[in-house]
């Protein structure tokens, strides 16, 4: 794999991440220091934060410069604007063009905002990180169904495998409900109730 997709299904294995919440990460979700993502309105429209594992610090901190790069290539190309919701574009107008707001993982071409109409650098495309997983998944040889949210899975079952308790699993994966994380308790042979 590609060292950019390579980090991004570490990431969805290390910190629990969902497909969607993956791709809509930012420079200012990750917090080196406290070792943790800021997830921004997951599935339920949601705020929560999970860990960040110590191993994908490094490869984290050189796909920011990465995107440092491009986003400076863009101001110089007279851009440098990310996508952003309507409603924070009003309340912060600058927003749009500060590194913190970019992309972890953004697209390679700059789009027209489908609201707005100005032109900016969305995140990756799901189907190029779906791609990129079939293509590992057949050279490796793997016979079994891959997804990406095959990754979240693995992660929770380690967890549980590790000792971690129940209810902070619950919390990590964003669970209304308990007897969804619970599942991962059969999966490893721990009936729990």
């Amino acid at each position: 794999m590609q060292p950019q997709y390579k980090l991004m299904f570490s990431l969805l294995y290390g910190s629990g991440l969902r497909k969607k919440e993956l791709l809509k990460l930012r420079i200012k979700d990750i917090d080196f220091e406290a070792k943790t993502v800021f997830l921004f309105r997951g599935k339920g429209g949601k705020d929560r934060t999970t860990m960040l594992p110590k191993k994908l610090i490094g490869p984290l901190k050189t796909q920011v410069e990465k995107v440092r790069n491009i986003h400076l290539k863009d101001i110089a190309e007279g851009s440098g604007m990310t996508s952003l919701p309507p409603s924070l574009v009003i309340k912060y107008p600058n927003a749009v063009k500060e590194f913190k707001w970019q992309y972890i993982f953004p697209s390679t071409k700059r789009c027209e905002h489908p609201y707005d109409g100005y032109y900016c650098r969305h995140h990756l495309h799901s189907t190029a990180l779906a791609r990129a997983l079939k293509l590992a998944v057949r050279k490796s040889g793997v016979t079994k169904h891959v997804t990406a949210h095959t990754f979240r899975h693995s992660f929770a079952t380690q967890l549980l495998i590790s000792g971690v308790d129940i209810r902070t699993v619950q919390e990590l994966l964003d669970h209304n409900d308990l007897r969804t994380t619970q599942i991962y308790t059969h999966v490893i042979g721990q009936h729990s109730s």
